[in-house]
């Protein structure tokens, strides 16, 4: 069995929010989207989600015009593209972004076992000024630590 190859992921986002819970759904892609992303070219970058309608769209996702396809019949590369989830989680997130601070956020976009393009929502938060030092500051104490657990091992 093969696994999921990520083509792209939104660093900034696991900067920028703190993400409580995640959703895979599927993406409505025209013509040859599916060839360019295979080929890496999707940026994330100041990506959201929202509900409208009733149904779940994403923004700001940019897939750049694959080269070899004709370039009358390209949609926009940053079109509003529809996200395909369950109506019962489709509500849940309509709910849950109602309340006051939630967001949903694309976090990564792959290529299940099956071939098909998936993309990973966030349902999250955002994080203030000192989340964000305190989450820096956890980070450089766990490479102190690791760093010191090295020389020591190298000591032996």
């Amino acid at each position: 069995m093969k696994t999921a190859k990520i083509v792209a992921t939104n660093r900034k986002a696991y900067h920028d929010f703190l993400i409580e819970e995640t959703y895979e759904a599927g993406i409505e892609l025209k013509g040859a989207e599916v060839k360019s992303i295979r080929a890496g070219r999707i940026n994330l970058k100041d990506s959201y989600a929202r509900v409208e309608d009733g149904e779940l769209w994403v923004f700001n996702i940019h897939v750049s015009p694959y080269s070899h396809a004709d370039i009358y019949s390209q949609p926009s590369p940053d079109r509003p593209r529809k996200l395909l989830l369950h109506k019962k989680e489709i509500l849940r997130l309509l709910g849950k972004t109602k309340e006051k601070g939630y967001t949903l956020v694309p976090l990564k976009v792959y290529i299940n076992d099956r071939g098909k393009v998936k993309v990973e929502i966030g349902l999250a938060k955002g994080k203030m000024l000192y989340d964000k030092r305190k989450a820096i500051a956890e980070r450089m104490a766990k490479r102190e630590i690791e760093r010191a657990l090295r020389e020591k091992q190298k000591g032996e």
